[in-house]
Parts: structure tokens; C-alpha cells; sequence
């Protein structure tokens, strides 16, 4: 009865994990898109009804589920070409399709009256579905789902292995042995009491396999780099209507952009430090026609720069050390600008070229459909206040087009311009700029409705509406600068955005897009940042609570899977094996000066430490030498195992003597015949003792006592003294 309840809780066990095995591989289709959530809720729905039928006469036969298979092949014929008619996307093409008769012939077969080559098929099955999934998703969350189904395959590897080899033998077999009421056939069910419990520590097992498999693969993984690893294919997934960033942008476009709040890209700084004031500089522009902004045709004069390994030189700086240096995950988007925090002299990327306008905007090849990872180094640093005061070099000629101004503009523009100079007492461009930055954060409101419009919307913000957002503050300062003379332009790009700590990154998201002023100054020649915008367009909000908690882990993860799984390439790996390099120096460091210490303390007494301590384990392994000779004698005292040697060799010695006791009598075992069968077809109650004791040792692991030796010798001396006087 024990074994047949054994028997029935490791079907149980080994059922469970082939039905956790197929749940799992849907799971993954569903969270890769393969499959919409009531088709997965049928699908699961009819696992249980699976389950429920095992062993039951409604179960299907081989038969049956061939002609259900057949007659089902028209209706995916008709599946695909719906899929075809409304239209799936070029990359997904059939693919809808084919996870439905996938998932039809999981199902069809989990009801099934299933032999060991169904179950094989089955799990190839949910092989192709992860399989499938794979080719959809390469999101953290696909690593999840992959994880799951290794744990879960490995166990079911496993348990059909075992239960395949526990078909070999039969409780038959084990009855031969030992009759059913020995005590050798009670410990016999222990055992197998202690196997089942063995079988249900199967799912650990299983996972110290999946943890071997990734410690073997990993460092794979890391010494080679995948090829074109710096991209990811993300069809149907590019953040589209992304306006603000060409070389022509309608006053109010930018307003539109912050409507959305999907995310635009990830930035981390190697200092990993929050800093305040960052902005993500994207493409300036130069020439305003009193509706728009765009780049003349001076500024669309561009420059490719030499790639050297993919290192991209823009500039120069006076010292290195000011250099900010920012890994830049950037999502799919319909433009070619790359962003990178104020004066970049760096950039590094998978890029077949980097161009740069006479503006200092970036660009590289389009990428619709893929997500890009670079690094920019960038110099933060402005110059000095005073510096900027007392600038009052004129411009050269080549300026000009920074003071241009449209031939219709309103003339109140520049009276008001005039009118800001002279309350704020200002003497310098820098003071202008600055008081003009002033006076719009503080006369006038943020919204991002389009309130100003009409003929000349700049005018309307500032004489009616006096509210907008940051594209009519920036726009403002620069044309009030210019007919100042002074030469100013507009930069379109992102705010810092939100600063993830779990990630160490920030994220920038299009509400995130803004725009702001950069002033030329001669003398330093330097265009300096000027953020005419109120607070309330500067400021980023803070999410807070358990779900933004959860939300900002979510996206630290996504940016672990996306960094160092799709786009690992060899500027990833040169950075690893550089920051496991400098660990491994700083440990050896720490401890060479921990054994400086060790030394510098043990220097006086060192010698005497070192006999006492000699002198202390030489009495330790006296003691247990002592200790062993007691129990085991002289011979056995370098034995890995007195107690189970003493066991076999008195098997041995015993059982071997009755052998060949019953040998001299012409007495031979039958192949066939157990040894308590042949001891029982014996007329000699010392050979049945000693054929008892004999089984206890051998197959119940028991030793014997002292009492029993005697016994057993005193029953083979019986045996040799019978057969000398037969003789």
C-alpha cells in the first residue's frame, strides 16, 4: 500500500510540473503579445479541464485527437488569411496565426490519454512557444517568463526521467527479496518513504541546475559580444508625432510634444550624482519668421566627424576632468537628432557617421524602428559672472544672423525690450539677459493651452494672453535680445526629467520637452544657457508611493536587460572588464594592508604564537587518533568509514563461509532462487539464522550486535562439525 501511494504522489508531482511547464510557455506568449488575454484564459481554462480528466474514460484517444487535428486545419487556413485582411504588421505577419495552432495542439493533446512520447511532444511544444515569444520580446519581462519555464522544464526533465526508470522494477521484484513481514521488508518502505520525500525536494534540485546552467553561461556572455548588439528591433513601437526637432518648428509645437508622456530616453551619469540645471541639448535654431523657427542656410552647414572605433570627436576643453560623461538610452523616435547635455566634445556610438551643424546639433542615422545606446562627454562648466559683465567686444560680422528680426514684428516688442533694460539699471548684454529672464518668469503665467495665436502669435502672448509655455518664453527673450543687438538663439530639447535612484538614471519623457536661450559673449566665446521659462514649467514632479516605487524598479530593470543583454556590444564589455578591473585592485589593495597590519602585530610575537599554536593542533589530532583506536583498533585508524568496512567484511566472512560449508556438500543456489529461498529449501535451521542475519546487513543496512556475531559463529562451527562427522 506504502509503495502504491509513493507511486501515486510522484504521478501527481510529475503531472504538475508538465502542466506548470505548457502554463508557463503561454504565459510567455501572452506577455510577448503572441497571444490576446481571453484566447490565454481559454487556454488555461482548458488545462484544468485537462487535468480533471486524467485517468478518466473521457479522455481522447490517439485516434480521435488525429481526426480533431485534421478537421481543423481549413479553420488556421481562414485564421491566416483574416490576420492578412486587417491588416498585421509586415514584421508580424502570420505570426498571430501561428501561436493560435500551436496553442490548439497543446490543448487538443493535454486531453489526450498520454504516453511518454505525447509528453515529449508536448514539451516540444512549449518549447516553440517560449521559442515564438523569444522572437517577440526581448523585454526584462520575457526574462522572467524564460526563467520560470527553465525551473519548471528542468523538473519536468527530471521527474519523467525518474518515473520512466521506476516502470523498470516492479514491487514483484523487491518481494523476492525478503518476505513481506521481515523487518529488512519494513526498512525497505522506509526507504522508499525517504525516496518520495527525496522526489519532493525535486524543484530545488532543479533549481541549483538552472543557477549552474547561468554561473557556466555567463561568463559566455561576457567575453563575447554580440554582433550589431547596440540596436533593438521594436516594430510598431516608434515614438511617432515627435515634433519640435527638424529644421523648421511652428511656434507651439513643443506644447504638443509635452502633451505626451511616453518615455523618450533613459540618461546616466558615471559620477551617478543629481544634478541640478541639467538639460539634454537637441537642435538649435537661428532664423525667426514671426510664426516659426528654423535653420538658415548658414546653420545648416554640417560637418561629418571622423569615427576612431567609434569615438566621435566634437571639440576641444581646457581640463578633462570637467567633463560629464552620460550613457544615453534612446528610444525609437522619428529623428535623427542625437541629445547629450550642453557643449558636447565627445561622443561615442554604433553610428556609421555623427554630423554636426553650425549650430552644435547632433544627428546620425534615422532610427524609426530601434533603440540606440551612446555615451556623450560634455563641459558643464559656464564662465565666470564677472567675466560675463564685463563683456562688451562687438560682434563679427559672421554674428549677424543671430540679430535678425522679422520685417513685420510688432514695435511694441522692442519698447517693452528697452523698457526691462531701463527699470533693471542694466549696463552689460549679461545684465540685459538676465533682467529680461526675469521679468517673463515673473509677469507671466505657464499653461500649456495655445492661447496666443493670430497674425503674430509672439505678440499676443505678450501683450493679451500673458500666458503660454516654454516656447513663447523663449522666443520672447531671444527676439527682445535681439533688437537689443545682442545675438541670442532658440534650443529645443528635455528638461533633466525625473531621477530614478533604483536605476541611478534619469527619466526623460516627452512632458519633458522644453526650450530655452542660448546668448553669445565674445569674449569667452562661449553661448551661454538662459531659462526664461516660469517654475512651473522647470519644475519636474516627483512620483511618490508603493506603485511609483514598484514603477521606478520596473524601469531600473528594464534598463539592466536593455544595457547589458540587447545592447552589449564591445564598448559595454571594454567598460566591464574596466570597472571589475579597478575592484579587483581595490580589494587587493585593502588587503595587502590588512596583512601589513597582521604582520606589523605579529612581529614581536609571531614565534611564540606560532608553537603554541603548533603544539595545540598536534594535541587535537592526538586526541581524536586516541579516540579512534579506542572504538576501531590500529588497523582501522586511517579508514574513511571502521563501521560500514567492519559491516561488508563481516558480511563477507560470514555468509561466504556457509557458501562454501554447503559447497563441500555438493549443495549449489539456483539462479532463480533467492538467498532465503535457497536457505528455506534447506533442512538446516543454522543456515536459515545465518541467511537471515545475512539479509539484514546486506539489504537493511543493519549492524550486528556482538551477541548475534556470536551466534552466527557458533551456528557455522554447528554446520563444519556436522559435516566432518558426515564425513
Amino acid at each position: 500500500m506504502a509503495c502504491s501511494c509513493d507511486a501515486m504522489n510522484f504521478k501527481i508531482y510529475f503531472r504538475a510540473f508538465s502542466y506548470a511547464t505548457i502554463a508557463v510557455a503561454t504565459l510567455a506568449l501572452l506577455l510577448a503579445g503572441g497571444l490576446s488575454v481571453p484566447l490565454a484564459g481559454l487556454v488555461w481554462l482548458a488545462m484544468i479541464v485537462a487535468w480533471k480528466l486524467e485517468d478518466t474514460k473521457w479522455q481522447l484517444s490517439e485516434r480521435a485527437v488525429l481526426v480533431v487535428v485534421i478537421l481543423a486545419v481549413p479553420l488556421f487556413l481562414i485564421d491566416w488569411k483574416y490576420q492578412q485582411s486587417v491588416g498585421e504588421a509586415a514584421g508580424r505577419l502570420g505570426v498571430s496565426a501561428l501561436a493560435h495552432l500551436i496553442i490548439f495542439l497543446s490543448v487538443v493533446k493535454l486531453m489526450q490519454d498520454k504516453k511518454d512520447r505525447d509528453w515529449v511532444f508536448l514539451y516540444l511544444i512549449s518549447f516553440f512557444e517560449v521559442l515564438l515569444a523569444a522572437g517577440l520580446s526581448f523585454s526584462p519581462v520575457f526574462l522572467g517568463t524564460l526563467t520560470l519555464y527553465l525551473l519548471c522544464s528542468v523538473s519536468t526533465i527530471i521527474a519523467f526521467e525518474i518515473q520512466k526508470s521506476r516502470r523498470v522494477t516492479t514491487a514483484a521484484e523487491t518481494r523476492l527479496l525478503v518476505p513481506p513481514d521481515s523487518r529488512i521488508f519494513k526498512n525497505a518502505r522506509r526507504r522508499l518513504g525517504r525516496r518520495n520525500a527525496d522526489a519532493q525536494r525535486l524543484p530545488l534540485i532543479a533549481l541549483s541546475l538552472l543557477f549552474l546552467i547561468f554561473v557556466l553561461a555567463l561568463p559566455l556572455f561576457l567575453v563575447v559580444p554580440r554582433s550589431g548588439a547596440a540596436v533593438l528591433s521594436r516594430s510598431g513601437s516608434t515614438l511617432t508625432n515627435f515634433i519640435g526637432f527638424s529644421e523648421s518648428v511652428t511656434l507651439g509645437e513643443i506644447g504638443e510634444l509635452k502633451r505626451d508622456n511616453s518615455v523618450v530616453m533613459h540618461v546616466r551619469l558615471e559620477d551617478a550624482q543629481v544634478r541640478p540645471g541639467l538639460r539634454w541639448r537637441g537642435v538649435a535654431l537661428d532664423e525667426f519668421t514671426g510664426r516659426a523657427w528654423r535653420k538658415s542656410d548658414e546653420a545648416r552647414r554640417a560637418t561629418d566627424k571622423k569615427s576612431e572605433q567609434g569615438f566621435f570627436k566634437l571639440g576641444t576643453t581646457e581640463a578633462l576632468h570637467r567633463l560629464t560623461t552620460q550613457t544615453i538610452f534612446l528610444e525609437a523616435i522619428e529623428s535623427p537628432i542625437l541629445f547629450a547635455a550642453s557643449r558636447p566634445v565627445a561622443i561615442q556610438g554604433d553610428f556609421p557617421f555623427v554630423r554636426v551643424d553650425a549650430e552644435g546639433s547632433m544627428q546620425s542615422r534615422r532610427h524609426d524602428f530601434d533603440r540606440v545606446i551612446y555615451k556623450a562627454l560634455s563641459d558643464l562648466t559656464e564662465p565666470d559672472e564677472d567675466l560675463l559683465q564685463s563683456d562688451e567686444r562687438p560682434y563679427s560680422t559672421t554674428f549677424a544672423r543671430y540679430t535678425q528680426l522679422p520685417e513685420t514684428l510688432d514695435p511694441r516688442i522692442n519698447a517693452l525690450a528697452n523698457a526691462i533694460v531701463v527699470n533693471a539699471h542694466a549696463r552689460s548684454r549679461y545684465d540685459e539677459a538676465k533682467a529680461i529672464e526675469a521679468y517673463l518668469r515673473e509677469q507671466y503665467g505657464y499653461t500649456l493651452q495655445m492661447r496666443a495665436g493670430g497674425p503674430d502669435p509672439l505678440a499676443d502672448f505678450l501683450f493679451n494672453v500673458r500666458a503660454g509655455h516654454c516656447e513663447y518664453f523663449s522666443t520672447a527673450m531671444a527676439v527682445m535680445l535681439r533688437t537689443r543687438g545682442i545675438a541670442a538663439r532658440v534650443v529645443n530639447g528635455f528638461l533633466a526629467g525625473e531621477y530614478n535612484d533604483a536605476a541611478a538614471a534619469y527619466t526623460v519623457r516627452q512632458s519633458d520637452a522644453h526650450s530655452w536661450v542660448e546668448v553669445y559673449f565674445p569674449e569667452t566665446q562661449a553661448w551661454v544657457t538662459f531659462d526664461p521659462t516660469p517654475a512651473a514649467g522647470r519644475t519636474e514632479p516627483v512620483s511618490t508611493g508603493l506603485t511609483a516605487r514598484l514603477g521606478k524598479y520596473a524601469e531600473a530593470l528594464e534598463l539592466i536587460w536593455f544595457q547589458y543583454v540587447v545592447g552589449y556590444d564591445k564598448q559595454e564589455q571594454r567598460s566591464l572588464a574596466t570597472s571589475l578591473q579597478n575592484h579587483l585592485f581595490e580589494y587587493r589593495r585593502t588587503l595587502t594592508r590588512i596583512a601589513a597590519v597582521v604582520r606589523s602585530s605579529l612581529s614581536a610575537y609571531g614565534a611564540k604564537i606560532i608553537l603554541a599554536g603548533f603544539f595545540l593542533a598536534s594535541g587535537v589530532l592526538f586526541y581524536f587518533a586516541a579516540v579512534r583506536v579506542r572504538r576501531f583498533g590500529w588497523r582501522r585508524l586511517f579508514s574513511s568509514s571502521p563501521g560500514r568496512a567492519h559491516q561488508n567484511e563481516t558480511m563477507v566472512e560470514f555468509y561466504q563461509r556457509l557458501i562454501a560449508l554447503l559447497a563441500q556438500r555438493g549443495i549449489q543456489r539456483d539462479a532463480d532462487l533467492t538467498p532465503l529461498e535457497f536457505a528455506c529449501s534447506l533442512d538446516a535451521p543454522e543456515a536459515l539464522t545465518i541467511t537471515h542475519a545475512y539479509n539484514r546487513v546486506r539489504f537493511g543496512q543493519q549492524r550486528l550486535a556482538p551477541e548475534e556475531l556470536k551466534d552466527i559463529e557458533r551456528a557455522l562451527r554447528e554446520l563444519e562439525r556436522k559435516d566432518s562427522a558426515g564425513s
